[in-house]
């Protein structure tokens, strides 16, 4: 399977925090994806990028907080999270980059 450009626009970056960290124990991986990104779009994208099997995705958007610019109010992007979840035996590190 080659990877189509359009995997790359869906899978943005993985996210690298102590709670991704918690849930790589549980054989889970998380990533930032596009925020008009649907479950089985991230399912293919993952399996084709890193020739994994995917068992389950979860999602999560977290709202982008006000903040304030040199006196200007301004607002952050909305992120939308996937929880990816993969079948026994099938790993991703992340670390080493794509």
């Amino acid at each position: 399977m080659s990877a189509k450009p359009e995997h790359y626009d869906v899978i943005r970056k993985p996210i690298i925090t102590e709670k991704a960290t918690m849930a790589s124990e549980n054989n889970a991986v998380v990533f930032e994806v596009a925020i008009d990104a649907n479950k089985p779009q991230i399912k293919e994208a993952i399996e084709s990028l890193f020739g994994v099997k995917v068992k389950a995705v979860n999602t999560s958007i977290t709202k982008g907080k006000s903040k304030r610019f040199r006196g200007q109010l301004g607002r952050r992007k909305d992120v939308k999270k996937a929880y990816v979840t993969l079948e026994e035996g099938n790993t991703i590190d992340v670390s080493t980059g794509l």
